[in-house]
């Protein structure tokens, strides 16, 4: 897929200890056509000067996922929580009154979002939209 400069994306990671986690961010310039300029949009530099720009190869970026809304989840829903500046796959194993637990395989961990933290899972697959929720 290409993107245009200004386009709202996601940026996987997939370093140790960031496995399963997606950051948003922009399309800066292009540098070829498999590597991208991105700005993060919640990441800043070191030395906080400003926001984190980073060189992406095509296959760690994907557009912004649809914006779907969700009143509930369901025991064992795979879903994005937000958290430490990115979205984090995990899989609701409880729901603790207003709150879900949700497990992290990648880091083994547990812990609890209200509803307004987490959003539908969904995969980009061959340039379409897939998802579980209805």
């Amino acid at each position: 897929m290409a993107f245009q400069r200004g386009d709202q994306v996601e940026v996987l990671n997939k370093e140790e200890g960031f496995e399963g986690s997606y950051f948003p961010a922009y399309i800066i310039p292009r540098i070829s056509n498999k590597e991208y300029i991105v700005q993060y949009k919640t990441l800043v530099q070191g030395d906080g000067s400003g926001p984190l720009r980073e060189v992406f190869s095509t296959d760690k970026i994907r557009p912004k996922p649809w914006d779907i809304v969700a009143t509930d989840f369901c025991l064992s829903e795979v879903v994005d929580a937000y958290d430490n500046d990115g979205w984090w796959v995990g899989k609701i194993i409880r729901k603790m009154g207003s709150k879900y637990l949700v497990y992290f395989k990648s880091s083994s961990e547990k812990k609890a979002y209200p509803l307004h933290w987490l959003r539908v899972h969904q995969e980009w697959k061959d340039g379409v939209w897939e998802y579980s929720k209805k």
